[in-house]
């Protein structure tokens, strides 16, 4: 179809002639003119986001993109040799998620099949994405059923993604540059894409509900174990608290009210004491349910986790789990980073540790390996010295095995090596990388492979800035020798002051020089090497210096000192910072 056709079919639709087109793309050419005031005629670039806007859109769809990142690529490879591509919207309609080829990137990017496009449809007219959260159904837009003629070459198969309150959070969508003219070719697209979607929600839902009884549910028992059609979620009395979007059309075939809030007993014929029947000890046949209005279907019972101690804001590190257990004394700051490694660390969502040079992040990244892992193989990549071979060497064995991939100095991966790391990435689904950062990778780093790498973010603070230097002195020395030498009053200050520029690793040089030089077990200041004279770069940034101060408790000579600066230099900073001391 020729542009002047199709700006006339929409022109007769607008009229009221009738066409050959879907409801769903009628309804939505006329919104697009009556409503979003767009022109058929007129071409527009496709909408993409700044990064700044799309981190944050990234930011607050973080648990889903990892809950959806492994089915996302399993659906990939099943689809990757027919030029399809993913892509993963929230419910504003950005692509927040995406997975394609990328020897077809300035082609994908032209036509907004790209990480950051925005597919709303009052932005982008009738499309798929768009079309899916007006409607919240799955819906095929197929080239011309487009609104705008720069999209008419476009496939667009979508399916919603609802969370487990019924709330519609995002959008899977798979698309084809070019394809058959047929409508009807996207049928299995349409059934890979719906069952997608629906499989996301299951392990949103399970993820969820570990504390809750979970009743997985099909309409025949050879699928109740392996790929069930919906689930919900429920607390100790019964209530439905949380639910699959297929849930509402099994339960609740006549459309009643809601199923959130109701109890289980009002729609099944069991009751909340009848749930350990129906757990997978049984036969998938014997586990049949029956609807009170009379219909039947099969159901699984999981029952509730054991719970799980919380830790409180203000937990010191005792309570982190074993590998955690040693990373800090009583510092605020480390203690809530620790906090976070400790849930993030069973999932899968990739983690990026940034810190100065010698703060600790490979140790850290080990240690949440070993408190996720059970046997599981660490992968350790230095990324300056990496190319193609050494990647493919490292990871000729990994098969479908479960990993972690530890990209250490991350940002220092070459341009030519990145498509290799992205592509590996996607390929080895049960690989999970962890990478080390000493400065900002977000412009070094291709922003496909940056997102597949960042899910969130852990910082190790400078040791200048730890409150618990006392602590981390005197664990530092217990490890070094059996019986942990006295630190003289003059050497215990003077360290304490020191700015640390290789932080932990310069303090555990300087120890070991100490303890080899030393003549008694005192260890005095002159067993100590130099205090380097290098200064911190960002000692003029406010959000730094307050934290120094902080750490300081607001010691204006300390600062100075761990900055290698005067205390006068330090009062100029705070007055022309406009900082306020506590006492002030």
């Amino acid at each position: 179809m020729s542009d002047l056709d199709h700006v006339r079919e929409i022109e007769r639709t607008l009229s009221g002639e009738s066409t050959l087109r879907d409801t769903l793309v009628r309804e939505s050419w006329l919104r697009c003119i009556e409503d979003y005031g767009m022109d058929p005629a007129r071409r527009e670039a496709a909408h993409v986001i700044t990064e700044a806007q799309l981190r944050e859109h990234r930011d607050q769809s973080e648990r889903l993109i990892a809950t959806a990142r492994s089915g996302l690529q399993a659906l990939f490879r099943q689809v990757v040799g027919q030029n399809y591509v993913l892509l993963l919207s929230d419910a504003d309609g950005i692509c927040v998620d995406f997975f394609g080829d990328q020897q077809f990137e300035h082609e994908l990017r032209a036509s907004g099949l790209t990480l950051g496009s925005d597919w709303s449809e009052n932005l982008a007219g009738t499309c798929g994405v768009g079309s899916c959260i007006y409607t919240g159904q799955p819906v095929t837009v197929h080239q011309s059923d487009h609104f705008g003629i720069d999209h008419t070459g476009l496939s667009c198969t979508a399916a919603p993604i609802y969370d487990s309150f019924g709330q519609l959070v995002a959008v899977l969508d798979i698309s084809l540059l070019l394809s058959p003219t047929a409508k009807s070719s996207q049928t299995l697209a349409m059934n890979l894409v719906t069952s997608s979607a629906r499989r996301i929600e299951m392990a949103n839902l399970m993820a969820a509900s570990r504390r809750d009884w979970v009743l997985r549910i099909a309409g025949h028992p050879e699928f109740l174990d392996v790929d069930p059609e919906a689930a919900v979620s429920l607390d100790g009395s019964g209530r439905i608290i949380g639910l699959t979007h297929g849930a509402e059309a099994m339960l609740n075939p006549s459309h009643g009210p809601p199923l959130l809030g109701q109890s289980i007993q009002s729609i099944l014929e069991i009751e909340i004491d009848d749930l350990p029947d129906l757990m997978r000890d049984k036969p998938t046949e014997d586990r049949l349910i029956r609807l009170r209005d009379g219909g039947a279907l099969f159901a699984h019972a999981i029952a509730p986790q054991a719970p799980r101690a919380t830790l409180p804001e203000s937990a010191g590190l005792a309570r982190q789990p074993g590998p955690l257990a040693h990373f800090s004394g009583a510092d605020p700051a480390m203690a809530q980073m620790l906090c976070i490694a400790e849930r993030v660390a069973p999932t899968d969502i990739p983690l990026l540790i940034t810190g100065e040079t010698g703060t600790g992040k490979s140790r850290l990244a080990r240690a949440i390996h070993a408190v996720a892992s059970k046997g599981e193989a660490l992968i350790t990549l230095d990324c300056a010295t990496l190319d193609q071979a050494r990647l493919d060497l490292a990871l000729r064995d990994a098969g479908d095995r479960h990993a972690t991939l530890l990209l250490r100095d991350v940002d220092a991966l070459t341009k030519d090596v990145q498509p290799h790391v992205m592509a590996a990435l996607d390929r080895l689904a049960n690989l999970r990388p962890i990478s080390t950062t000493r400065s900002e990778v977000a412009g070094r780093l291709d922003n496909a492979l940056f997102f597949r790498l960042v899910g969130t973010t852990l910082n190790l603070p400078p040791v200048r800035l730890r409150r618990d230097f006392d602590w981390l002195l005197d664990r530092l020395l217990r490890q070094r020798t059996a019986t942990t030498p006295r630190l003289s009053p003059a050497a215990r200050a003077d360290l304490a002051s020191r700015p640390w520029h290789g932080n932990i690793r310069e303090l555990e040089r300087s120890l070991d020089v100490a303890l080899a030089t030393a003549s008694s077990n005192t260890l005095d200041l002159s067993d100590f090497p130099a205090v380097a004279l290098q200064r911190p770069s960002a000692a003029n940034d406010t959000a730094a210096l307050e934290a120094l101060l902080e750490a300081c408790n607001w010691n204006m000579a300390l600062a100075a000192r761990r900055l290698g600066v005067d205390r006068s230099t330090i009062l100029r900073r705070v007055r022309k910072a406009e900082l306020q001391t506590p006492s002030s």
